[in-house]
């Protein structure tokens, strides 16, 4: 059982053991795509799906500029139709896959969420998205799992809770959105 203090601490930790550096390298690729006109498609499952949209409403929403470009940002895991209809005609591995197949495009951005790094869908979409030519980008905790050794650039949250793993991606979500409000052009 965990108290409340040692939540919160199990929070601050894995927050002071994050690498900086790849943040900035986030940062980095999402400000690359943003510039150049280039697409996000986030994934995940349960948390991390939450966490996929949640951070797409604020790209999507708050990054436009006066002369209307936006961030053209997209959660694979937002349509339930289009997901219960993947899964029941093809495979529940291939709902976000699929949808990369028919949406994305070379030099697009993926940012694949999988708490345990090892979910099955969340694999295969990464494993498309490489097929068709497109940057990923994987947070993950547990080590890294399997998601860690596939993307361009992995970030693992070090710690082995999975609530404190959801925290964690979605304060990295809102630190990468707030240096991107510093960097980019946007209503205020």
């Amino acid at each position: 059982m965990i108290s409340p203090e040692g939540y919160l601490k199990g929070v601050e930790s894995a927050m002071a053991g994050l690498d900086r550096g790849k943040i900035e390298r986030v940062v980095a690729e999402f400000e690359r795509a943003y510039r150049e006109g280039r697409r996000l498609f986030t994934c995940g499952n349960g948390g991390s799906a939450s966490t996929a949209s949640h951070l797409v409403c604020d790209f999507q929403k708050a990054l436009i500029a006066p002369n209307g470009h936006a961030f053209k940002a997209f959660a694979l895991s937002d349509s339930l139709p289009l997901i219960t209809a993947w899964a029941n005609d093809a495979d529940y591995s291939r709902v976000f896959a699929n949808q990369l197949g028919v949406l994305a495009e070379k030099g697009d951005l993926l940012l694949a969420l999988s708490g345990s790094g090892n979910s099955p869908n969340v694999l295969a979409a990464v494993d498309r998205a490489k097929e068709i030519g497109m940057f990923t980008i994987g947070w993950s905790a547990f080590g890294g799992g399997k998601l860690a050794e596939r993307v361009d650039l992995s970030l693992v949250v070090p710690v082995h809770n999975m609530q404190i793993a959801e925290d964690v991606h979605l304060i990295v979500g809102h630190l990468v959105f707030t240096q991107l409000m510093q960097k980019l052009p946007h209503y205020s």
